[in-house]
């Protein structure tokens, strides 16, 4: 069924002709294409499963206008080679979809963002995702992509010094320490 327009339309097609829709993390708009002729440029709402077969039930559709907005969840996909999480960063994928408004002529298919400048500690946030052809439904603050810290992780100088452990060294210098401060309050005692 096709809703928004003057009146809701309904159609019937094979199960099969949704599979590339429905089965995706990817945001679709279809053309709905009629018995008589009529085409629909629509986007889909709603649908339904069977409970036990999961065959597909009843889909609804949302027609698009050139000239009104609609609201959708756009996927976000990462790309590149975070030096932090080659150090040893855990990487956390915070938000995998992020809601918008646009009209149908600016919608994208994805958000695209660039992990490879990544280090520990940093991250990417909805203000760097910003556009004119679209609105951002979230905080601008909202983190989407990060990098933190993981216990075997490797610390970079920024001066490309060489790289420090920061597991068993900092282990070794942390028994040193204690010890050190030990002999140090026995010497104040004498």
């Amino acid at each position: 069924m096709v809703y928004g327009g003057e009146k809701p339309l309904h159609f019937a097609a094979d199960e099969l002709s949704f599979r590339d829709l429905v089965y995706t993390p990817n945001a679709h708009t279809v053309v709905v294409e009629l018995e008589d002729g009529k085409k629909v440029n629509a986007i889909m709402q709603d649908i339904q499963f069977h409970p036990v077969t999961d065959n597909i039930l009843h889909i609804d559709f949302y027609q698009l206008f050139e000239d009104k907005e609609l609201t959708m969840k756009i996927p976000v996909r990462l790309h590149g080679n975070s030096p932090g999480v080659r150090n040893g960063g855990r990487l956390l994928f915070r938000k995998r979809k992020l809601a918008i408004r646009a009209l149908p002529g600016n919608l994208p298919d994805f958000f695209d963002v660039d992990i490879s400048t990544l280090k520990i500690g940093d991250n990417i946030t909805v203000e760097s995702l910003l556009s004119d052809k679209f609105t951002i439904l979230h905080p601008d603050t909202t983190v989407v992509v990060q990098v933190k810290m993981a216990r075997a992780a490797v610390v970079v100088e920024e001066e490309g010094e060489d790289e420090e452990l920061e597991g068993a060294e900092a282990a070794a210098e942390g028994e040193a320490a204690p010890a050190e401060a030990a002999e140090a309050a026995a010497e104040e005692k004498e």
